[in-house]
């Protein structure tokens, strides 16, 4: 099914290209800036309950409009970024209580932000103005992902957790051939991340000082953070994220064709 997703993407890429020798011609290359905030969970299977872990995000913006065809906007977009992923554990009882740490009278809490460079290549579509106006765009591309290092935060000792109380599957005090607490001190296991990502957003242009983005993105990880062969214990570990991010984008190529509004 992965595969025959990114081939399905290789595919858009290729329609863009054909595409591009019979629309109305571009050949117009911007770069710039972006930032925002990612919200990020991880699917375990098992599965560990969680919230979303809030990081953040930012770097460099390419976009290359290639063609109007029809009334949408071609473009290829590429991002260098360094973001924050993870998870945040939900440490809740039977009854839906968050779990009181005996020795602090504190609600448990646990979370792992894990920092990546990430770098999606986007195809775009558009509709809109191009120079001075608004114009609504939809884009869709791979993601990769490069770990950089990572940082447990937690408020009891990692060693000693309460698996008592807790709701989660992950409950017990030996999970096959892992220690429950031992749980806490994985670390990531495989450096290369990669899935799909695509977004919605919406551009401000505005002639001789550039372009305005700001978009909502979903991410889905094809690949798992943790081994999951028949010895390791989670069968599944794969990164879910939303990004909320703004662009400022500058002209550096810009067509010299009359009818680009």
């Amino acid at each position: 099914m992965r595969h025959r997703f990114l081939l399905l993407l290789a595919g858009l890429f290729c329609e863009l290209s054909i595409t591009a020798q019979i629309g109305e011609y571009r050949n117009e290359f911007a770069v710039g800036i972006n930032g925002g905030v990612s919200m990020s969970t991880v699917a375990f299977t098992p599965e560990i309950p969680q919230n979303q872990l809030l990081g953040k995000t930012f770097g460099i913006t390419l976009r290359y409009n290639g063609e109007k065809y029809f009334k949408s906007i071609c473009s290829l977009v590429a991002e260098v970024n360094y973001t924050q992923m993870g998870w945040k554990e939900r440490i809740w009882d039977v009854n839906d209580q968050p779990v009181i740490n005996a020795q602090t009278g504190l609600a448990e809490e646990y979370s792992r932000v894990v920092n990546y460079i990430q770098v999606p290549f986007f195809a775009r579509l558009g509709w809109g103005r191009e120079r001075q106006g608004l114009q609504a765009y939809f884009q869709i591309g791979p993601q990769l992902g490069y770990y950089l290092n990572e940082k447990t935060e937690a408020n009891f000792d990692l060693d000693h957790p309460n698996t008592t109380d807790r709701v989660s599957h992950i409950s017990g005090p030996d999970i096959g051939t892992v220690h429950f607490s031992n749980m806490y001190h994985m670390p990531i296991e495989n450096k290369l991340d990669y899935g799909i990502a695509a977004g919605l957003g919406v551009e401000l242009s505005l002639r001789h000082v550039g372009h305005f983005l700001v978009e909502g993105r979903y991410y889905f990880g094809l690949g798992n953070i943790y081994g999951n062969t028949k010895r390791d214990y989670f069968a599944k570990s794969n990164y879910q994220g939303i990004y909320i991010k703004a662009a400022y984008l500058l002209d550096v190529i810009q067509s010299k064709n009359p009818k680009i509004k």
